[in-house]
């Protein structure tokens, strides 16, 4: 066992690695990361959000191929829409088209709708778990933090979009709850790249407040030298 450290992540010491350790997909939705989607109808370019598909892809593939548990979050809404409190929807609806508003998808961010699913290219497979949540983070008023201490998960590997709204909400809510996480910086975005910069220079400030940023290549190097 080499115990160093690979960039970002945590000491590699100690016993079962990998089953302490799960990857998280966040929000890798069509409504955020496909051409017809809720971004994309609000004239914004999805390029960036589409971008990290293809690390992504390679990231999962590691994990699966690791044997290490992987989690795929969706934000969407009760058909009723009465988990969604006004303040969010009308916020959406500055752009123009909100929250429960019919899109060329479906009606934006409601679950069951074909803007909501996951994206083919990252769909999940049998017995992965799948956490639908109405908030930015994917601890906000569900189940994950139960589901991972269910699993032995106390080290999260976070991947997703977007970089600046529920990936960092995401990485700052497990922090505080303590699992310890690393953010692969190159697979997630923003739909804006400055904010996506900002908010990677924000994580990574003081050695990682809420965590380290690490990368792809640096996962598979820890995958490969770390424990079962």
């Amino acid at each position: 066992m080499n115990e160093r450290p690979v960039s970002g992540f945590w000491p590699l010491g100690g016993t079962s690695v990998k089953s302490a350790m799960a990857i998280i997909l966040i929000d890798m939705q069509i409504d955020f990361c496909a051409a017809g989607g809720w971004i994309d109808q609000l004239g914004e370019d999805v390029s960036n959000t589409r971008a990290v598909i293809p690390p992504i892809s390679q990231a999962l593939a590691a994990a699966r191929s690791a044997g290490i548990a992987v989690i795929h979050t969706r934000e969407g809404h009760l058909p009723d829409l009465s988990d969604l409190h006004a303040n969010k929807q009308w916020r959406t609806r500055v752009h123009g088209l909100g929250i429960g508003d019919m899109g060329a998808a479906g009606r934006i961010l409601v679950r069951g709708e074909p803007g909501w699913q996951i994206i083919p290219e990252l769909a999940p497979q049998a017995g992965e778990l799948v956490i639908d949540k109405s908030g930015k983070s994917a601890f906000h008023q569900t189940d994950l933090e139960v589901e991972l201490h269910k699993r032995g998960v106390s080290r999260l590997v976070i991947t997703g979009v977007t970089s600046d709204c529920c990936v960092q909400s995401t990485m700052r809510d497990g922090f505080e709850r303590g699992f310890e996480c690393v953010l692969l910086e190159d697979c997630t975005a923003a739909v804006e790249t400055p904010n996506h910069l900002a908010t990677l220079e924000i994580l990574k400030a003081y050695g990682g407040r809420w965590g380290g940023v690490s990368s792809l290549a640096a996962f598979q190097t820890m995958l490969e030298r770390a424990d079962v």
